[in-house]
Parts: structure tokens; sequence; C-alpha cells
């Protein structure tokens, strides 16, 4: 007969999104500063795919574009950091 193997402990969940939020390692503002970041991506991603047959219009929209997909990997890295320096916020 064999014996069942452990993968993972188990975990109290009992308090809801704090107790997830706890589990994962992100506050909900680290969470917000993620989601924005992901967006911001989806929007950099979106302009790389619209690029035209133009060539003049075409550098013009990829390097907007990977601009845009530059500040998203920053924020995404170094959102949390950047948004505590803020006065009156709270993470």
């Amino acid at each position: 007969m064999r014996s069942l193997i452990i993968l993972a402990k188990p975990v109290d969940m009992s308090g809801g999104f704090s107790d997830f939020f706890k589990t994962i390692g992100m506050t909900g503002g680290g969470l917000v500063t993620k989601g924005i970041a992901a967006v911001i991506a989806i929007i950099a991603v979106r302009m790389l795919l619209s690029a035209s047959h133009d060539p003049k219009g075409s550098l013009r929209k990829g390097s907007m574009a990977l601009g845009t997909l530059f500040v998203a990997v920053i924020l995404a890295l170094y959102g949390n950091e950047l948004f505590s320096t803020l006065p009156g916020t709270t993470s």
C-alpha cells in the first residue's frame, strides 16, 4: 500500500484576503502596483502589434511601445519602493 506524500503543509485561510496576501508575500498595494504594470505591459504589446507598413511610422510606434514596455517592467520590479516613498501612503 502506498503512503501519501505531503507536498505542502496546510495553511489556515480563515482570515480571507489578508491571509492570502501574507502567503504570497504581497500587500494589497503591491498587488495593485503589479496589476497596473501588467495593464501597461499589455498596452505596450498591443502597440507593438499595431505597427504600420510605413517604415517611419512603424519606427516611431515601435520605439514608443518599447519605452512603454520599459516603464511597465520598472514599475513591476520597483513599484513598491517607488510608491512607499510617497508621504501619507501605507503599505
